[in-house]
């Protein structure tokens, strides 16, 4: 039995007595249960679980700062090109050709002016084809002089230095798309199975450096150095040889 002075249990009301005027007394009664009138603590779970939460919630904001400082960094380093290059065809990934020919290489190229690139228009093609009005251009591997400073190589090449063959000068059709952006649109139809049958190939675009200083981009190579020695032709190398745009790369099928 509880002791005659033992308080209230925990959680039930509080009685008190107030004394008012004329020596009446009143019983009054406060719905706050005595316990809730002590100060509140948080159980060690749930502070556990907060500061879980808050770590977490941190690792985001930190991922996402680091994300956004890395695409900027990317985008800078795209902007400091003087020279685009952007492959409209192929695509990553496509299926290319029939009987191992007969598909597109579609590019754009965006210089710092029309000047700066050096082109002219030209309408070619093979044998009877080349050098022919109304927009006359050579047909063969090697330096286009209608786009001086472009360089595109094909992996799987077996004709003239392989995957080290500039095969700019193959291209059939030069014009100018845009004088606002200084744009040029250069396209060329792959007339013959010199390029692989039936394999995976990757393509590479990139327009070389200005290396003679004089204002123009002209100074792309026959056949791309082979800056390391490994037998492939890649990034690296047309690096070591001196780009003034980004390096297009297109990993595509070549099939019959």
């Amino acid at each position: 039995m509880p002791g005659k002075n033992a308080g209230p249990p925990s959680g039930a009301p509080h009685w008190s007595r107030v004394e008012l005027s004329g020596n009446t007394r009143r019983l009054a009664v406060s719905l706050v249960p005595s316990n809730a009138i002590q100060q509140k603590e948080i159980p060690v779970h749930k502070r556990t679980l907060l500061t879980l939460l808050f770590l977490v919630a941190l690792a985001a904001v930190v991922a996402a700062t680091a994300t956004a400082a890395a695409n900027g960094k990317n985008a800078s380093k795209k902007a400091k090109s003087a020279v685009q290059v952007e492959v409209f065809s192929p695509r990553t990934g496509d299926t290319a050709g029939k009987q191992s020919k007969g598909f597109f290489v579609d590019l754009a190229l965006r210089y710092p002016s029309l000047a700066a690139s050096g082109a002219d228009f030209q309408l070619t093609g093979p044998t009877t084809h080349q050098n022919q009005a109304p927009f006359p251009g050579a047909f063969a591997p090697g330096v286009d002089e209608k786009v001086p400073g472009l360089i595109v190589l094909l992996s799987t090449t077996t004709i003239g230095a392989k995957n080290a063959q500039n095969l700019a000068n193959l291209f059939n059709l030069t014009g100018f798309t845009n004088q606002r952006t200084h744009e040029i649109w250069d396209t060329w139809i792959v007339g013959a199975p010199s390029f692989g049958k039936n394999v995976r190939s990757v393509l590479r675009v990139a327009v070389a450096a200005d290396k003679n200083k004089d204002g123009i981009y002209n100074d792309a190579p026959a056949v791309v150095p082979d800056s390391n020695g490994d037998g492939r032709i890649n990034a690296v190398d047309l690096k070591a040889f001196g780009v003034a745009s980004n390096i297009a790369v297109v990993p595509f099928e070549i099939r019959d």
